[in-house]
């Protein structure tokens, strides 16, 4: 058999290699876990901007390297991705650090050092791919001139790694100023708060980011512990699985949030983007939102506002990246067939939480969905082969009293609800909802408290003169009921009038 070698031509592969689709976010994530990985206990980055000599720098604590391993570390697929891993190690590929660095800059340079030993520096520059003579992928020893001091901080460390981008021509464009390299910044910020933010959580992190000289705040994605949350699942291990666990959450409805709540709860992507499965491996998330391809009669679940209360964090371990699917970039994930029966059961259930607390929007729905001792909803919701309509309950207690004492108002009544029924404007409903990105102001929002009492001591006299129940029995009913059930001190004030 007659055998070609067919090595890919250095500068046409190191080019294509930049068009990954890394933005900066992502390609610095990934050199944070490059540090991670390294043993760092912290890790700084720096942005600066200085027109076209603009550089990134990225200084970390970690165990370092010496010339061997740094000569291994920048050589381009210089792991197996099929090799046996470190349960902790956050790579896979062996290309993150190029890849990552071509797609922002043409020049990377790696400085190292190793337990006080010597300073190590090597130099990838794309401009002089093809213009060293006998050498095809040309790996320079030692910074480019002039750049010598942007890696004196090592000097002064006994161990550690520099990673320097020079020649940001894929951020440095035309038109590019300060103030947009202030906004990189910020956008940087928020991809590490929501990344790493369970290693830079909690009174002893394991992690400290700093950008720019500052310390970078975790974002939580699920308020944990907020009394709002109408869902805090304990943590389920997933079935036929070694590692793979679950814990679902809904979070409070944006009436029951302080306005710096709501800014911060909507996430980098705002609330709709940042719904569904939170992948995380090693406790780095990989993906953050979306439903992994889930959904109902073989379309996926979109990312909607109904449910965008609903979150789900969702651990793997590395062992796992062949059979979900990670990419070279860390942002797809895709469960196993096997597993996807379990994964759409609990996201269904989440799913339908969200929505319950979405269009209650205060309302904290419990997980059955139901509430015991409550007064009837005044709306029923009926599904059929025509189509689903919305009804009022005649068999409401207030409804069902009124009707009984109408005498020869009855039939008027009765055909007043069908009015309403069947003229319940459900497609301009659903397009302010759709344009306000919000439900439309239900429960009694902004009313006084003279409107509230109005329907509530209505309600309370229904259920004590045609229902029966005492004066406290019916106290205790409506403020289970919603959206009574946010007007306790209205409730417990509630008294029978004289002339029942």
């Amino acid at each position: 058999m007659t055998v070609r070698n067919a090595p890919p031509y250095a500068g046409s592969m190191l080019e294509s290699l930049r068009g990954l689709g890394y933005a900066l976010p992502t390609a610095l994530a990934d050199l944070v876990d490059n540090s991670i990985t390294a043993n760092s206990s912290e890790v700084a980055i720096h942005l600066e901007w200085a027109g076209p000599d603009s550089w990134v720098r990225i200084v970390d604590d970690g165990d370092g390297m010496d010339d061997a391993a740094l000569e291994a570390g920048m050589r381009l697929g210089a792991r197996d991705p099929r090799a046996e891993r470190a349960a902790s190690d956050l790579g896979r590929f062996g290309l993150g650090l190029k890849t990552a660095s071509f797609s922002q800059a043409r020049r990377l340079t790696v400085a190292s050092r190793q337990n006080g030993g010597p300073v190590v520096c090597l130099r990838w520059d794309l401009d002089l791919i093809g213009q060293e003579p006998g050498a095809e992928w040309p790996l320079f020893e030692g910074p480019a001139q002039g750049s010598e001091k942007l890696l004196a901080p090592l000097e002064q460390m006994e161990h550690g790694t520099i990673v320097l981008w020079e020649k940001l021509d894929r951020i440095v464009t035309d038109g590019f100023a300060a103030t947009d390299m202030i906004e990189l910044a910020d956008r940087v910020e928020a991809h590490f708060a929501m990344t790493f933010h369970r290693l830079l959580d909690g009174q002893q992190p394991t992690l400290r980011l700093l950008l720019n000289g500052r310390g970078v705040k975790p974002w939580d994605p699920y308020m944990i512990g907020h009394p709002g949350k109408a869902l805090e699942s304990p943590e389920y291990r997933i079935l036929h699985t070694t590692g793979v666990t679950v814990q679902c959450h809904v979070l409070p409805h944006r009436d029951m949030l302080k306005p710096t709540e709501q800014e911060s709860a909507a996430g980098p992507g705002g609330w709709t983007q940042q719904e569904g499965f939170y992948v995380y491996r090693n406790r780095r998330l990989l993906l953050a939102g979306g439903w992994l391809g889930l959904g109902d009669g073989g379309k996926p679940w979109p990312r909607d506002e109904a449910h965008r209360l609903a979150r789900i964090s969702l651990d793997i371990p590395n062992s796992a990246d062949a059979d979900w699917k990670i990419n070279v970039l860390k942002s797809t994930a895709n469960p196993p067939v096997r597993l996807r029966p379990q994964l759409h059961r609990l996201a269904s259930e989440t799913r339908d939480t969200a929505r319950r607390v979405f269009a209650h929007r205060g309302h904290v729905a419990p997980v059955s969905g139901t509430r015991s001792d409550a007064v009837a909803e005044a709306w029923q919701v009926r599904r059929s082969a025509q189509g689903t309509s919305y009804r009022i309950a005649r068999e409401h207690d207030l409804i069902a009293s009124i009707l009984k004492r109408a005498g020869s108002l009855k039939p008027d009544i009765l055909a007043v609800l069908r009015l309403i029924e069947e003229t319940v404007p459900v497609q301009r409903i659903w397009l302010d909802t759709a344009e306000d990105k919000e439900t439309p102001r239900t429960g009694f929002t902004g009313a006084s408290d003279e409107e509230v009492m109005e329907t509530l001591s209505s309600m309370f006299e229904a259920l004590v003169a045609f229902r029966g129940l005492s004066p406290a029995e019916a106290r205790e009913r409506l403020g289970r009921t919603p959206p009574f059930d946010r007007y306790l001190d209205l409730v417990s004030s509630l008294e029978v009038k004289d002339s029942l």
